[in-house]
């Protein structure tokens, strides 16, 4: 997550240590811990408590906004929301839709994604090689040809740095079909992606690419041919290279 500053910028003056508490420990500690609980898990927890406690007002909208940002899609809030009403009031949660529709406002349900190839299934096999969900649809046999695949990220989802190693040849291209998003290799600035764009990334390189924080974005995966290809999977994108991106 960015660094928190609402504390300070609203309460600094008036009470410092609970706006220190506020962005340090709350924003700065607990919720980094991503090792422990997902953002996007976090974000479905605190909204079940708020809306619990009928707390229907600017923090939910807050809270809601960085739901989505982390990943929880239309279709999932509207089915957290509707679960939780059975719990903690259908009042409280006709409240949350109101907010929900105006925050999910614009946004499609996942299944139409993926631009003109489609979505997918979920990618669970690298699942582990990615910050957020993605899916993937394979349009060719890696066996008898070269493989393409339709890779596409929710938003704030990106892959890990990782290299496309050859003995000769190789890489891979990505080619953009839906959705904004970013690619950046090593030591060099974020590129900004959009539809019809086309990235060469030659072999050896370390780079990563994934979805903008508030758009899902779909690629083309071409892996070039080559001799004794492989990939290296590193470190992730850490929040901090991530959310100081700007178009």
């Amino acid at each position: 997550m960015k660094k928190q500053t609402a504390g300070r910028d609203s309460l600094g003056d008036f009470a410092p240590k609970f706006a220190e508490l506020n962005d340090d420990v709350l924003f700065g500690e607990v919720w980094s811990r991503e090792d422990k609980l997902s953002l996007k898990m976090r974000s479905i927890v605190t909204i079940t408590a708020l809306i619990s406690k009928g707390m229907t007002d600017n923090s939910l909208v807050y809270h809601l906004t960085t739901a989505r940002q982390n990943g929880v899609t239309r279709t999932e809030m509207a089915e957290i929301l509707t679960h939780v009403a059975f719990y903690a009031g259908w009042p409280n949660a006709w409240a949350a839709f109101r907010m929900a529709k105006e925050v999910y406002a614009g946004d499609t349900e996942a299944e139409e994604h993926g631009g003109f190839f489609g979505m997918g299934e979920p990618n669970v096999s690298f699942a582990k090689y990615f910050t957020g969900n993605s899916y993937l649809k394979p349009l060719t046999d890696s066996g008898k040809t070269v493989f393409i695949a339709n890779a596409t990220f929710e938003p704030g989802c990106r892959n890990n740095w990782h290299v496309h190693h050859a003995d000769k040849g190789g890489g891979q291209l990505l080619i953009c079909v839906d959705g904004e998003g970013w690619y950046q290799e090593a030591g060099k600035p974020a590129q900004s992606l959009k539809p019809g764009d086309v990235v060469t990334i030659p072999a050896g390189v370390k780079h990563w690419h994934g979805a903008k924080a508030n758009s899902w974005f779909s690629h083309l995966a071409v892996e070039c041919p080559g001799e004794n290809t492989s990939s290296e999977w590193l470190e992730p994108v850490t929040d901090e290279i991530y959310n100081a991106l700007e178009d």
